[in-house]
């Protein structure tokens, strides 16, 4: 007997927990919006009515607003959010132990084993999702397949409150003819290099050479046209789990545009002693750096680099983020966000050749660095800043925001 794979997504997830919780907007088109104060002042999600009017996740507010006038926008309450897809996570637990999170409101099942008890993929998956409703008040769509890919791609098809079944026998015909971007993985920029080349639909990339694929995309074009095949083999993981982390990062959007290279400079800086002291903790050393950076148009945009030598020192991570974006950064655009990640990661403690022809003075600046790190969890992390970060007043107020507190991100890159 082949996998059954369940891929359920909560159906506009953020905005039907506010609409259940406020019966006064459930009519009207509902849109939850960051802080346009702060300058992430992007739609989170939004309901069917907010869709039907053209409203679009990630774009600004004032966007919105001029699609849907009348559009409600509420700020984001993500402990309530995470509340309920703990919920949901308890409801799809009392079918198998084998639940992959992807994301606060999207997990995989493998209910190989469980249909011997509950009965096939569409039942177990029909059963779920009426649970969701009657328990929860909330709706989701399933994708039921043989593997990830496909189970993900069916619960994205049919919305909301569905479920979509894509076998070994159909795939060709439910899966082939969809764009190509419709495939896990296939982002902007992978997109417009298949479409240079005539591959618009799913069933063009299945159908390519995979030689010719990773010849134009490297080994990801060959992954690319497994999934498209339906031979993804990859298995469901469990929470319990722990996934090795593959890259450690960090980005800010900026209180305002940025528009030279000393304003990105001052950043990279502050950001980099942010993943510098998450790598210290972590014991882990890097060896790429990886710089990301968002226009004021909403356009993305990364590079990356190597380093001769891998590090956890927040100076040398900084000036090659630095020399990287100075590197293909032309300052047509203003700045409104960056973005540092250091990968290629190693032990800390790993033995290092040491060089008889440099002055190295690299274990000089870890320790001190590693004194920093004391005195900063003894005395706050205020107790000793870098001048250079004191230029800026209105930049600065941002430290805050990513070394202050713990709420800086970790980028677990895919496995």
């Amino acid at each position: 007997m082949g996998r059954v794979i369940l891929h359920c997504d909560l159906n506009n997830f953020y905005a039907s927990v506010e609409c259940l919780y406020n019966p006064e907007i459930r009519e009207k088109p509902v849109a939850v919006c960051g802080s346009q104060s702060t300058r992430h002042g992007i739609v989170l999600a939004k309901n069917m009515y907010a869709k039907n009017c053209g409203v679009k996740t990630a774009e600004p507010v004032w966007q919105a607003k001029k699609k849907c006038p009348e559009l409600v926008v509420v700020p984001p309450n993500y402990s309530l959010y995470l509340k309920f897809s703990n919920d949901v996570r308890e409801i799809l637990l009392r079918y198998t132990d084998l639940v992959e999170a992807f994301g606060i409101d999207e997990s995989w099942m493998d209910v190989t084993e469980s249909t011997k008890l509950f009965g096939d993929g569409l039942k177990i998956a029909e059963s779920i999702k009426e649970r969701i409703k009657s328990e929860l008040g909330i709706t989701a769509s399933i994708g039921v397949s043989f593997n990830k890919i496909f189970a993900k791609l069916g619960s994205d098809i049919k919305k909301p409150d569905a479920i979509t079944y894509i076998s070994e026998e159909n795939y060709k015909k439910v899966v082939w003819d969809l764009p190509v971007q419709e495939l896990l993985y296939v982002g902007k920029s992978t997109l417009e290099k298949l479409n240079k080349f005539a591959i618009y639909t799913i069933g063009d990339l299945a159908n390519s050479s995979p030689k010719f694929l990773s010849k134009q995309l490297g080994k990801w074009g060959e992954t690319l046209w497994e999934f498209a095949n339906g031979y993804d083999a990859s298995p469901v993981v469990p929470a319990a789990f722990e996934p090795v982390i593959k890259g450690i990062g960090n980005s800010l959007t900026t209180p305002r545009d940025l528009t030279n290279n000393n304003d990105v400079k001052l950043l990279m800086y502050v950001l980099a002693e942010s993943v510098a002291r998450r790598l210290r903790a972590h014991n882990l050393k890097g060896r790429t750096i990886q710089v990301w950076v968002r226009a004021h148009d909403l356009e993305t945009f990364e590079k990356q680099g190597p380093l001769q030598n891998y590090t956890y020192v927040s100076t040398e991570i900084a000036e090659k983020a630095y020399e990287i974006f100075t590197g293909f950064w032309k300052w047509e655009k203003n700045i409104r966000a960056v973005g540092i990640r250091v990968t290629n990661l190693a032990e800390a403690d790993n033995n290092v050749q040491l060089s008889f022809l440099e002055d190295d003075t690299r274990q000089k600046k870890e320790i001190v660095e590693q004194c920093i790190d004391s005195i900063r969890k003894r005395f706050g992390y205020y107790s000793v800043q870098r001048a250079f970060l004191l230029t800026d007043s209105v930049l600065n107020t941002n430290i805050k925001n990513v070394n202050g507190f713990e709420s800086a991100s970790y980028f677990n890159l895919l496995r």
